[in-house]
């Protein structure tokens, strides 16, 4: 969809400029604030299957990965402090303007999951899913903003995501693919951004920062 690539090329390198003042003074933040890089990249999967690195403002301690496992819940104690705010009002989430920018991804689409979940993807999915640029935003980011709160209150949290959480996000993208416009891509970035405006806390994670 040309008008769809089109509008992110345009709206991304908009907001990189516009956005330049805060997102120097979050990386400020972050290496004052704990000790390592100011980015977090993460090997993720894209359109085709093609493997990219997401960029994130780092949220957690350099050495998270060593402290614990891969899913982060709620308020994990290897979230840094700025990391909190970020997650809450998901600041950390706006590098991946240069990743639409770049062409690895799109402002709206299924978000991008590690290789481990993919490959638990089923087969019709999995073409499905894979056949359109990953998304910052989507109604199922969105649908699921409490995902912290119920992965919190189960007893496996890692099983909960994958027997529970992840089908019903699958559906819910497979739905936005079999559909999508321009025109509703404009509506999930509004809607996205009144949701914002009501943050709760950060939503949990399948990755360590």
């Amino acid at each position: 969809m040309f008008a769809k690539r089109l509008f992110d090329v345009l709206a991304a390198a908009l907001g990189l400029f516009l956005l330049s003042p805060l997102l120097l003074l979050i990386a400020a933040w972050v290496k004052l604030d704990s000790p390592g890089p100011v980015f977090f990249l993460q090997q993720r999967v894209g359109r085709q299957g093609r493997l990219f690195a997401i960029h994130k403002f780092r949220s957690m301690r350099a050495d998270a990965p060593a402290l614990g496992p891969q899913i982060t819940i709620g308020r994990d104690t290897r979230i840094s402090r700025a990391g909190h705010f970020l997650r809450r009002h998901k600041l950390d989430e706006l590098p991946q303007l240069w990743d639409v920018l770049r062409g690895e991804m799109s402002l709206v689409g299924p978000r991008p999951e590690v290789p481990r979940y993919v490959a638990l993807y089923p087969a019709d999915m999995h073409a499905l899913i894979l056949s359109v640029r990953p998304g910052i935003t989507d109604l199922a980011s969105i649908e699921y903003r409490d995902e912290s709160r119920l992965l919190a209150e189960a007893t496996d949290p890692e099983r909960c995501y994958v027997e529970q959480v992840l089908p019903m996000k699958l559906a819910i993208s497979a739905r936005y693919i079999r559909s999508r416009s321009f025109w509703g891509d404009v509506r999930l970035v509004l809607q996205t951004l009144r949701v914002l405006r009501h943050s709760e806390p950060a939503v949990a994670e399948r990755d360590t920062r």
